[in-house]
């Protein structure tokens, strides 16, 4: 109804003693939905052969769990570590390339293999329009500003892709675009520059040139409001450091380059977040960067509590949720709220099925003298 995607209130869920709020958008996104469709008729067309997979698919443990049930092999995990050699790998096996797309090299390595990776190939449009952007920036002389996590897969081939066509940088938050400004305005020594951002700029970069002209993409994972941040704060120091009638000279207007998925499911939190509620819980992968920024938008605001799955929700008393700061499981004790009736936001990442968030407002309602299951419940939105 709302084609427009201009409401972004959220959608009430009223079982009378427990109410609740389930973002406007959440969970599957396009890239991921095609991603395992791919995958899975890969496998069902090709009984017999070896199935291989460069990395996770997406950032989900039970769909990758699936996949290895089905007889799919990772390459690599999540950050790049072999987990079978590529000598292993023969001609006439398939590789999948996941949804995060890959780095020039590997591809290139798997083609000279005699892998026809194009076929299986799963990286997300809005990826490839990353890479796009990066080029058509590259061709006009400025150098790309990465704004990404550097051990993730999809920055890992972005920086790939961006640095065949320009020298590129990736910077992680405000704090290392901040540093980046210092570079650029002057303000530290060059020298400085390569032990500050080891392992995050290409080969040959030379801060004294390669920083005259700039311009900014990003991991499409990341906050929206936090990329705008880094490139307002960059154009800002170039206006300084050149004047603003000479900005454009210096900084390439780049439109922003996160997916509609991310911008939706961030609105949708932002606008979830304006309902007055007791507690948040955000559903997904906990490797997952754009699950993480949705958890950090709803910590903002009241308390939140992310997980994987239904399974961490323990009982009516305990909870075993995420932190992803220290990386570590915590457990909870007295989570739920002792109001009536008792309200909740709920969301989920782009690489959560819906069928999990399901599973958690299932067993949330089992902790209440409901008034409505949760079968009448979907049966109303019908």
């Amino acid at each position: 109804m709302d084609k427009m995607k201009k409401d972004f209130s959220p959608t009430l869920l009223d079982f009378g003693p427990l109410q609740i709020y389930l973002a406007r958008h959440f969970g599957f996104c396009y890239g991921v939905e095609n991603a395992i469709e791919i995958a899975f008729r890969t496998v069902d067309e090709n009984p017999g052969k070896r199935i291989f997979l460069l990395s996770e698919m997406i950032h989900n443990p039970q769909v990758n769990a699936d996949l290895k049930a089905h007889g799919v092999q990772f390459l690599q995990d999540t950050y790049g570590k072999q987990l079978i050699p590529f000598d292993e790998v023969q001609s006439d096996d398939i590789v999948l390339i996941p949804a995060f797309g890959t780095t020039l090299e590997i591809e290139r390595m798997l083609n000279e293999k005699g892998i026809h990776t194009a076929s299986y190939n799963t990286t997300c449009p809005f990826v490839e329009k990353v890479w796009n952007r990066s080029e058509a920036i590259a061709k006009k002389n400025y150098s790309i500003i990465i704004h990404g996590k550097p051990g993730h897969e999809e920055t890992r081939a972005t920086f790939s892709h961006a640095a065949a066509n320009a020298p590129s940088v990736v910077v992680r938050d405000m704090s290392e675009a901040k540093k980046l400004g210092e570079f650029i305005s002057g303000a530290r020594n060059q020298n400085e520059f390569f032990a500050e951002f080891e392992g995050q700029y290409s080969t040959g970069f030379d801060p004294s040139l390669h920083l005259l002209r700039i311009g900014v993409v990003n991991q499409t994972t990341m906050l929206a409001s936090d990329t705008q941040a880094i490139s307002d704060h960059l154009k800002k120091v170039m206006e300084e450091s050149y004047g603003k009638e000479e900005v454009t000279e210096h900084f390439a207007d780049t439109r922003d380059t996160l997916c509609y998925a991310t911008n939706d499911n961030q609105s949708a939190v932002s606008g979830m977040l304006q309902t007055p509620a007791d507690i948040a819980i955000v559903v997904g992968g906990y490797n997952s960067s754009n699950t993480s920024h949705l958890v950090e938008l709803c910590e903002e605001k009241l308390p939140t509590y992310f997980i994987n799955s239904e399974e961490k929700i323990l009982s009516d008393k305990d909870i075993l949720h995420y932190f992803f700061e220290t990386k570590q499981e915590v457990l909870t004790s007295n989570y739920l709220p002792a109001t009536t009736p008792a309200k909740i936001l709920i969301t989920s990442g782009a690489s959560c099925p819906d069928a999990m968030v399901e599973g958690v407002i299932r067993k949330l309602a089992s902790y209440f003298q409901v008034t409505t299951t949760t079968e009448q419940m979907i049966e109303s939105f019908h």
